[in-house]
């Protein structure tokens, strides 16, 4: 039993196959004991005596935690920290680093319980959607483990001159990343993002949501076990507006996930500073049942697509296209599926889906279904809040009828709510899934596979998923993840999602002659000769 279960406290079972019933085991505490919550936050970069701040648990609206908080001279002194380890584990070979992620990622499965646990207790979603976390952490653990050594080797490239021109692109670390990520996934995107940062031989200085700052902690603690410097992971914690400036004002290079609006304020100050940046914002997500599509496996991929972590999710499908021949039928069995789920916050597998993180998630979420049903939308399944449960759940929710002019067609909800809409022919659906401005995930169900790849490359999203919800995509860890237009810039996993941490540097070494008039040619014969060689190097198809 981890520290944080150690005095909690059964839960009663409201009924098996009731949509309200939450998932068995124990709930969590008002509070995190002190033991776990003191050995946690002296991970935190914040000198002198600091102001403290707490958090609130979503599962019981009580507090969870009472966290120090960094200030922007706290953040200086993390990069300073962070700046100092850095040279020295730049300079281990790649293999020696590549090393401390795969150990870390054996501790991970090892002792997931304990991150579990922490996770649930600070976002308030179900198990099964807090062990997405740990499969995705793990997995990109294991392949940036493997396969780091060949991203980040020196590759020959063609020189000037073949032969004569020796050409090579090394990598070399950023030195010290700004690393800012949200309160929805708290381990995967504040150490999954990570991993590659420092396997690439940087340090990185993280800033956290508060709200789930301990899961960070907890994972840079299990990290400097398997070996990471300590000094290698700042964390700072604060405000948002105060310290994620601070944070991109001392950055090599700023990593960011959240809102769309905050995403441009940090563009913005990253390139003012002439810094690069990557960064995964929001997304309006859609899936599309084709006509030919397997319903029962659509209906049963569409909760996957819809509620996982309570729709906190940024790849999460907000909107459903269903083939106008089908959607009765889909509709029927996804409302159906939809009802049974069971919602509860039990420390234990068995809920289907949790709470909402806040009051604030809770007031977008019920603002979207009250508007749009006032407007004239039917509520399908859901579409109540439930304080019986706890102060954040909200219902599954399913509506139909949405028209353009209502919020919840066009803005990112963020909750568990999926609008239905109707399409007869392909290229009806296809402009319908882009006419938003977001363009970070999709999926596509049909039982042609190669009509449902055909139907994917004309989709403007950076992953489209075909027979599956978003977890095929994001999880081929060896290929780019990220968004188009106003969901973002750079990848995550892949070479792009490790590269994006390193500076190309070509080293060219000339030998035998200068790529100049030499051996007595004046200006215009060494032009003639240059001018033959490239027509010949053109003839023998050289690159």
């Amino acid at each position: 039993m981890s520290d944080l279960t150690a005095d909690a406290v059964a839960t009663e079972q409201l009924g098996a196959g009731n949509p309200a019933a939450p998932g068995g085991g124990r709930t969590v505490t008002a509070a995190v004991p002190p033991s776990l919550g003191t050995r946690l936050a002296a991970g935190v970069t914040a000198t002198g005596e600091p102001d403290l701040i707490d958090t609130v648990a979503p599962l019981t609206g009580e507090r969870l935690a009472s966290l120090p908080q960094s200030t922007p001279a706290d953040v200086e002194v993390a990069f300073q920290l962070a700046r100092r380890a850095q040279a020295a584990w730049a300079a281990l070979p790649v293999r020696r680093r590549a090393a401390v992620l795969l150990r870390f990622h054996d501790l991970l499965l090892k002792r997931q319980d304990e991150v579990l646990d922490l996770i649930q207790a600070e976002t308030g979603k179900a198990r099964l959607h807090a062990f997405e976390e740990v499969l995705a952490v793990a997995m990109a653990a294991r392949h940036y483990g493997r396969a780091a050594h060949s991203y980040l080797r020196d590759k020959r490239r063609g020189g000037a001159l073949p032969v004569l021109t020796h050409a090579v692109e090394a990598r070399r670390p950023k030195g010290v990343i700004g690393h800012i990520s949200p309160w929805n996934y708290p381990l995967e995107l504040s150490v999954g993002d990570a991993l590659p940062a420092f396997v690439a031989g940087n340090a990185v200085v993280n800033k956290p949501d508060t709200q789930t700052a301990l899961t960070a902690l907890w994972a840079r603690e299990l990290l400097v076990e398997a070996g990471l410097p300590a000094d290698l992971w700042q964390v700072v914690i604060g405000d948002g507006p105060v310290i994620g400036p601070a944070v991109v004002e001392h950055a090599d290079y700023v990593s960011f996930t959240g809102s769309t609006r905050t995403g441009r304020d940090v563009a913005q100050r990253a390139a003012a500073r002439l810094v690069g940046a990557s960064l995964e914002l929001g997304g309006k997500n859609a899936m599309l049942v084709l006509s030919d599509a397997d319903l029962d496996a659509a209906a049963a991929g569409a909760v996957r697509a819809c509620f996982s972590s309570a729709g906190q999710l940024c790849i999460s499908i907000e909107r459903l296209l269903v083939h106008r021949s089908v959607a009765d039928a889909f509709l029927e069995r996804f409302a159906a599926r939809t009802r049974a789920l069971r919602l509860g916050g039990g420390l234990a597998y068995g809920a289907d889906m949790g709470s909402l993180v806040s009051v604030r998630q809770l007031e977008t979420t019920t603002r979207h279904v009250e508007e749009a049903v006032k407007a004239g939308a039917t509520v399908v399944a859901g579409g109540r809040a439930r304080p019986d449960l706890g102060p954040f759940f909200f219902e599954p929710t399913i509506l139909d009828g949405v028209t353009p002019e209502m919020a919840v067609c066009a803005e990112e909800t963020f909750g568990p709510v999926v609008s239905v809409y109707r399409f007869d022919t392909e290229d009806e659906a296809v402009a319908a899934a882009n006419s938003t401005p977001y363009g970070l995930n999709s999926s596509v169900w049909t039982r042609d596979l190669r009509r449902g790849r055909s139907v994917a490359a004309r989709l403007h999203t950076g992953t489209v998923n075909v027979n599956e919800a978003y977890a095929a995509a994001y999880g081929s860890v060896g290929s780019p993840m990220g968004g188009m237009g106003d969901s973002g810039l750079g990848r995550r996993h892949g070479a792009e999602g490790i590269l994006r941490f390193t500076e190309a540097q070509t080293i060219a070494t000339q030998r035998l002659m200068p790529i100049a008039p030499s051996f007595g040619l004046d200006d215009r014969q060494f032009a003639a000769v240059m001018t033959g060689g490239l027509r010949a190097l053109k003839a023998l198809r050289f690159k």
